[in-house]
């Protein structure tokens, strides 16, 4: 039995580092290259936002590969199901999803008229919404170690929100990067509530939630959330109009259809990667990652698009990687506690009363 759950322990660090691995390809690289879109001639917000799940598909693959294992294995002659999702499942499922695709629309439409070193610092205050959601909904701890992250990552964001307005790019309204700014603070609401509905989620399931049927729940949610996005780009005729906009494209036609296979790709890397370490993990932590890796992205954005890099920025960097190793010294030290506690349970011998 040990060393079973030693073997579950080891296989979900390794899954763990891969979704970390995951989140972190697609939290910096879709802000990026999502913006060259924008910064290009892009125009279409519809259509950004619905390159965020469209990749939906690739998870059929490792669901088919794991249906054909079990098929093999079927010894019982009982019919194999190609998914193993229960309806009660499929629904919350499917409510996210949709919220997901409205979270991706005013997001596409915050990085349409900010800059990503802008929108990244707006962004930062979702780990404390992910944290106040966390608490409400699943009844998250916040330990002094991880309440001190969330506070110095917040107040990164903060420090940077003092001078926003010195980024308006060139030939945009006031009227329009208030716009901006407001749905991407918008955004940071919605995606915080997002992560630890996920989370409720898995804990109110009628069934064990492995991997596999996380990767069920990916495929489920990016689905709602590009049918949700498909309609907004059949109202406003964004599939007649992908044609042209490749002809004009700044970067050329060949390298506009890169663009848009590429944000695909790495948007689908996040949403795994963020649902994938609130299987492994929990909310909170998925929040924190996004939340630390914002600066990487605002440091990317100054070395590809001669973003200015101002000593506020710099601040916020220095802060957000202080609540980074914050949180992660205290999850050390709880799993050292907890790991001798239960050393110390299981070498205690019970005491014989002998009678007189």
């Amino acid at each position: 039995m040990e060393m079973e759950d030693q073997s579950k322990s080891r296989e979900n660090k390794a899954l763990l580092i891969l979704n970390c691995m995951l989140l972190s390809l697609g939290n910096c690289g879709g802000p990026l290259i999502m913006r060259l879109y924008f910064l290009h001639g892009g125009q279409r917000v519809w259509l950004s936002c619905w390159l965020q799940t469209i990749a939906w598909p690739f998870m059929l693959i490792p669901i088919s590969i794991d249906y054909y294992r079990r098929r093999r294995t079927n010894v019982s002659g009982g019919g194999t199901k190609f998914f193993q999702m229960k309806p009660s499942l499929f629904l919350p499922a499917a409510v996210i999803g949709v919220l997901t695709g409205l979270d991706d629309f005013i997001y596409a439409y915050g990085v349409a008229r900010l800059p990503i070193s802008t929108s990244a610092l707006i962004i930062a205050s979702q780990l404390a919404f992910t944290a106040l959601f966390a608490f409400l909904l699943v009844r998250q701890k916040l330990t002094p170690y991880s309440l001190n992250a969330v506070v110095l990552l917040t107040i990164g964001g903060a420090v940077l929100a003092m001078h926003t307005s010195s980024d308006r790019p060139k030939g945009e309204s006031n009227k329009e990067y208030m716009i901006g700014f407001w749905l991407t603070v918008a955004t940071s609401v919605l995606y915080g509530f997002v992560l630890p509905l996920t989370e409720l989620t898995y804990k109110r399931a009628k069934q064990t939630i492995t991997y596999l049927l996380v990767l069920e729940i990916q495929t489920v949610l990016c689905l709602f959330a590009t049918l949700f996005c498909t309609v907004g780009m059949l109202v406003n005729k964004d599939f007649q109009a992908i044609r042209e906009e490749a002809r004009d494209f700044g970067l050329g036609e060949a390298k506009y259809y890169m663009v848009l296979i590429g944000t695909a790709i790495f948007w689908q890397a996040f949403f795994l990667g963020a649902i994938g370490v609130v299987f492994c993990a929990s909310s909170l932590l998925s929040g924190i990652l996004i939340a630390v890796l914002l600066p990487v992205t605002e440091v990317l954005a100054v070395v590809f698009y001669d973003e200015s890099f101002k000593v506020e920025k710099g601040i916020s960097l220095v802060l957000s990687l202080w609540g980074f190793v914050s949180y992660f010294y205290g999850e050390m030290k709880y799993y050292h506690r907890k790991k001798e506690e239960e050393q110390s349970s299981d070498i205690q011998m019970p005491q014989l009363v002998v009678d007189p």
